[in-house]
């Protein structure tokens, strides 16, 4: 499996390019041009992708950090916008139509990119990006008023790869995801780079189980196999890639799908003998069914605590642009092995450990999107 651990910086750029300039004129109004922000009760307005802020995942995670922020200071509000379509252009007029209205803007995924523009002409308004980096004319640009946080998800997706396959019963394992967007395939790509780790180093033999029917395309038409969902918020769709992986002898699978990945814990739950390890955020709770759970551990992308402190260097006068990586090395991936939040023996956490130091060491490049 080809291993790199740069971004393809093409990949973020092409998506977006074509509506970058239907949104630069969009008359937003900027009379208070170059104004700083009110450090004393900023409006702070969230922008989610379609699965919306009660996601139980991404997006909530990210609201949660913006929460966390409010209660240590409740002059500040917060208001949660909900961009409906998942459509490039859509999201970058979204966040343009409340831009006059705002402190600062949090944006939730890769589709908010070609808001690069927007944020130049609004100097008086600072934006945090999750899961993408900003993109105007020129390509990947870095702006004054805009930190852009990108995670490295196949860390994560690592882990939950070697979980799987050290505590597969039936050796077949599955990850489900709800787009190809690059952070997505990152989760697949670090997931299926465990499977192979722990099946060279650790004697497993999982197999990755793949259904063609759901096989993913990314933004430029590549396949990059897989199982999605095709959607974030579509629980029905997504109970039935769950079935269907079950009846192909899958007992632990991946789910990085938002509100969708809630069809495939219903379809685990259902089955009775089939485990889940959750995506984004530790959703053990969610896992609950009678007297079992079906949730192993969680793979973390933790975007609730960068979120909060960006949050609070705007506060302190601090904050300044930047387009961050986030991994590992910044406690910002990994999975979940607090007592009483997974199910994972100590044999299998001694050997995630074990490999994981390699990863954080830069001696164990899972693969990613670059790798194409």
């Amino acid at each position: 499996m080809k291993r790199l651990m740069g971004r393809d910086k093409k990949k973020f750029i092409v998506v977006c390019m074509c509506v970058i300039w239907a949104i630069i004129n969009v008359g937003c109004g900027n009379p208070d041009n170059g104004q700083q922000v009110n450090m004393e009760g900023m409006r702070i307005a969230i922008v989610s992708s379609p699965s919306g802020v009660d996601d139980g995942g991404f997006n909530k995670n990210i609201y949660d950090g913006i929460l966390a922020f409010i209660a240590d200071n409740p002059e500040c509000s917060i208001t949660p916008v909900k961009e409906a379509s998942g459509d490039v252009a859509s999201a970058v007029q979204a966040v343009a139509d409340i831009v006059a209205d705002y402190d600062v803007i949090v944006c939730c995924g890769f589709q908010f990119a070609g808001i690069a523009e927007l944020a130049k002409e609004n100097p008086q308004v600072s934006f945090i990006l999750v899961d993408c980096y900003p993109v105007d004319a020129s390509g990947e640009v870095v702006v004054d008023n805009i930190y852009a946080m990108l995670f490295k998800e196949q860390e994560s997706g690592f882990c939950a790869g070697m979980a799987a396959a050290l505590e597969t019963k039936t050796g077949k394992v599955a990850v489900v995801n709800g787009i190809a967007y690059p952070s997505n395939v990152n989760y697949q790509y670090g997931f299926m780079s465990g499977v192979v780790y722990a099946n060279e180093h650790y004697g497993t033999n999982a197999e990755i189980v793949e259904l063609p029917s759901y096989a993913g395309v990314d933004a430029n038409g590549i396949h990059v196999g897989g199982n999605y969902v095709g959607s974030f918020s579509d629980e029905a769709t997504g109970k039935a890639v769950g079935q269907a992986l079950i009846e192909k002898g899958c007992d632990v699978i991946f789910v990085v799908a938002g509100a969708s990945g809630n069809g495939v814990f219903t379809a685990a739950k259902e089955a009775g003998d089939v485990f889940c390890i959750g995506g984004d955020v530790d959703q053990f709770d969610d896992g609950a069914s009678g007297s079992r759970n079906i949730i192993l551990t969680s793979g973390l992308k933790v975007m609730d605590q960068n979120v909060e402190k960006q949050l609070r260097l705007i506060k302190e006068g601090t904050f300044r642009g930047e387009n961050a990586l986030l991994g590992a090395d910044t406690d910002s991936t990994g999975y979940v092995k607090a007592k009483g939040r997974h199910q994972l023996s100590e044999d299998t956490i001694a050997k995630i450990e074990e490999a994981f130091a390699k990863v954080k060491s830069g001696q164990v490049v899972p693969a990613t999107v670059s790798s194409e």
